[in-house]
């Protein structure tokens, strides 16, 4: 399908979209969660996770990227947010922070946070845009490689 996308539908994560999660992940971090971990937040309640479906000119459908969050005493802790490598620049992380954040509010939570490795400068703007403010560092956070984490907010 490539970068040849003509609608984007954004909806809440089913069970069918389980291997496609699986393999993003694969395809976007160095310590991808597995099927059976998406499978297990498919039984907690206090998960909310969406996908991005892309639909080709062809009507082919592809999830092509993901963004979800616990809900913890009112705070989305928003702990996934991945687009295929071949689907970025195309606004759909933007479109996914966007619908998780009003899913959230829906939901009841008033405030988000996140962390992000310090050199993803993308994925930082992205998070800017969509309201979060940087409140810290957390030293040595991720790991493969060792780095440390932006620990951003939306307050009320």
């Amino acid at each position: 399908m490539g970068q040849n996308v003509k609608e984007l539908k954004i909806r809440k994560m089913g069970v069918s979209d389980i291997g496609p999660l699986a393999y993003i992940e694969n395809q976007c971090f160095s310590r991808p969660w597995s099927a059976k971990e998406f499978g297990h937040l498919m039984e907690e309640s206090d998960a909310l996770y969406l996908v991005a479906e892309a639909v080709d000119e062809k009507g082919s459908r592809r999830i092509v990227g993901t963004a979800g969050m616990r809900i913890i005493s009112g705070e989305g802790d928003i702990d996934n947010v991945a687009v295929l490598p071949e689907f970025r620049n195309m606004g759909i992380a933007t479109k996914l922070m966007k619908e998780l954040l009003v899913a959230g509010r829906e939901a009841g939570v008033e405030e988000f946070t996140l962390e992000v490795r310090v050199s993803n400068v993308p994925a930082i703007k992205v998070y800017e845009n969509a309201g979060f403010v940087s409140e810290g560092i957390r030293p040595g956070f991720y790991e493969d490689p060792k780095e440390d984490a932006n620990i951003m907010w939306i307050r009320k």
